[in-house]
């Protein structure tokens, strides 16, 4: 999501040893809310990951041992919630009534010290020390270069920094119209939904989790938060810095667990909110559920929670390279970011990429491929893919191979000399050639549409009377996250941006699929459960609803009589 904005690097070899070579790594240890050193998380010393509720710091009964992702060992266990210990969580959910912890009616005090707890925290984040604690942090278990990871810490502060003071307050903004007659009025409101989920996943362990936990609490919910057990140790450092701001122990509940459990929390607590306390009767189902991860657990949930869920799903993202061609090494510098920054590990990544014939003319595929073998994985430039293994990437590559025309223009290989587990993936940047007439076949197009969530992408080419096709390739897309039309021909993008849907979409010479900041909306189109994450009107959709309220106060006019029935 992030765009590149650290200027550091790591360039030792060592899959642990990056972190010594930064001066400010000894001020981990004096840091008041920490309870790790970033730089010493390793299998000779391993670390621990608890969870939240109900104010109070909890362990569990059993433990997940988390692999290192670069060697394998050993090295974070997470006190993971199993299905008989859920009953606390269920109970801190149901506490919460419909109408929030917070509204325009009550408490509203609350949208001040939220706005005092953001102002603190971003304070802290703005911190040498603090930022770079969290972006080693960030690394260890999402291996990334430092500048990604650094890129991650600073959107986030900056976000923090947009809802300090009275910023929390006026996204609770109302309005008033006029009514028929005299001491009547209608005034809309923005209303809490009351007891939320959130649901996140491993490739941005701070920044999503950490939008959409504040966006929750500003609008005045009482969330419980789900992050990716292979990353969480990032968010639970986090809240207990938000803990050191001010926020309330009891405001968020954290919760470690496998997804058929996180599965049953919810659904125990549609079964149980309405009997835990007869003030809370009414409150028979969680209110809403924000989930950031594939699309087909998106859709599982869906169902399961009767639709009541906003969701920021797979996505696979393409992006169109005009007619005008110019700029041929900035262009291709912004194609390989999109595509292979953070190992392709980013739900904007660039997916698919339509060149036009002239660009095929000029020497853009070979400045492309010679940035992609400029990543190494000493820097983390390339590295591990978490969630999808080797073999299966390079099965997926040969797949493609197999139709008519295509052929691998670079990539394609294993990474070797590494300690990186099985578990995971490990592959050169890799992009194949696909022609695209053969996409469009129905035999070929769910394949060639498949994501991989790591460092691949399709290219195909389109000559100037194809355009149709294109617009035909990308209106069966079935995801509407990101896109990116590199041209500044105005009727070019407006042709390709008025026939297309995503949510985010750059135009432009210097558009690109990836490096959404925090002052912009960042979500897909076409879903009514699209969720969008960092701005006021995102946090205003995902987290709040519309309530209206009419004052009708008087008076009634003086000659009134009883009216006839109707």
């Amino acid at each position: 999501m992030f765009a590149s904005l650290a200027s550091r690097n790591l360039r030792n070899k060592s899959s642990i040893n990056w972190f010594s070579s930064f001066n400010l790594s000894r001020y981990a240890h004096s840091l008041p809310f920490a309870t790790v050193k970033a730089e010493e998380v390793s299998g000779s010393q391993p670390t621990e990951v608890l969870n939240l509720v109900q104010g109070n710091w909890t362990s569990s009964s059993s433990w997940n041992t988390i692999p290192d992702p670069l060697n394998g060992e050993s090295f974070i266990k997470v006190a993971e919630v199993n299905a008989k210990e859920i009953q606390p969580f269920v109970e801190s959910l149901s506490r919460c009534p419909k109408h929030g912890l917070h509204n325009p009616f009550k408490a509203p005090e609350r949208y001040l010290m939220l706005g005092d707890v953001s102002t603190k925290a971003a304070h802290k984040l703005a911190l040498p020390e603090v930022a770079d604690f969290f972006a080693k942090l960030i690394q260890r278990v999402s291996p990334k270069s430092y500048q990604q990871a650094f890129g991650e810490v600073y959107v986030t502060q900056k976000f923090l920094e947009n809802f300090c003071g009275d910023q929390v307050r006026f996204l609770a903004r109302s309005f008033a119209v006029p009514g028929n007659h005299l001491g009547q009025q209608s005034h809309g409101f923005r209303w809490p939904y009351g007891p939320v989920a959130i649901i996140t996943p491993f490739n941005f362990p701070l920044e999503i989790p950490l939008l959409q936990l504040m966006g929750a609490l500003y609008m005045g919910n009482k969330p419980i938060l789900k992050v990716d057990s292979k990353v969480s140790i990032v968010m639970e450092q986090m809240l207990r810095l938000l803990h050191d701001c001010g926020l309330p122990l009891e405001d968020v509940d954290f919760i470690n667990s496998d997804g058929i459990t996180m599965n049953k929390v919810l659904g125990e607590y549609i079964n149980r909110a309405k009997f835990v306390l007869n003030i809370f009767d009414h409150q028979a189902k969680p209110r809403m559920t924000l989930f950031t991860g594939s699309s087909r657990v998106a859709e599982k949930l869906a169902v399961d929670l009767s639709g009541r869920i906003k969701v920021e799903d797979a996505g696979f993202d393409w992006k169109v390279l005009g007619p005008d061609v110019q700029q041929e090494d900035y262009v291709a510098w912004v194609c390989d970011q999109d595509a292979y920054a953070c190992s392709g590990q980013k739900c904007s990544a660039q997916s698919m990429l339509f060149i036009h014939e002239n660009w095929s003319k000029s020497s853009f595929l070979e400045k492309l491929s010679g940035l992609a073998t400029r990543r190494k994985l000493d820097d983390l430039t390339i590295g591990p893919v978490l969630t999808v293994t080797t073999q299966a990437m390079l099965d997926h590559l040969n797949k493609l191979l197999k139709i008519n025309g295509s052929k691998l223009l670079f990539g394609g290989e294993a990474l070797q000399n590494h300690s990186i587990p099985a578990v995971y993936g490990a592959i050169k940047p890799t992009a194949v050639f696909v022609p695209l007439e053969e996409i469009l076949k129905g035999e070929n197009y769910d394949l060639v549409t498949k994501e991989i969530f790591g460092p691949f992408q399709v290219v195909t080419e389109y000559k100037h009377n194809q355009l149709p096709l294109v617009l035909k390739a990308l209106e069966k897309m079935h995801a509407h996250l990101t896109a990116a039309v590199v041209s500044n021909d105005p009727l070019f993008v407006q042709e390709i941006v008025g026939n297309s849907v995503n949510g985010t979409t750059y135009v432009g010479l210097r558009a690109r699929t990836t490096g959404a900041p925090q002052n912009h909306w960042f979500g897909p189109a076409g879903d009514p459960r699209g969720a969008g994450i960092g701005t006021p009107e995102a946090i205003k959709l995902v987290w709040s609803c519309h309530r209206e309220v009419i004052y009708d106060v008087g008076p009634v006019p003086q000659n009134w009589r009883t009216p006839q029935p109707t």
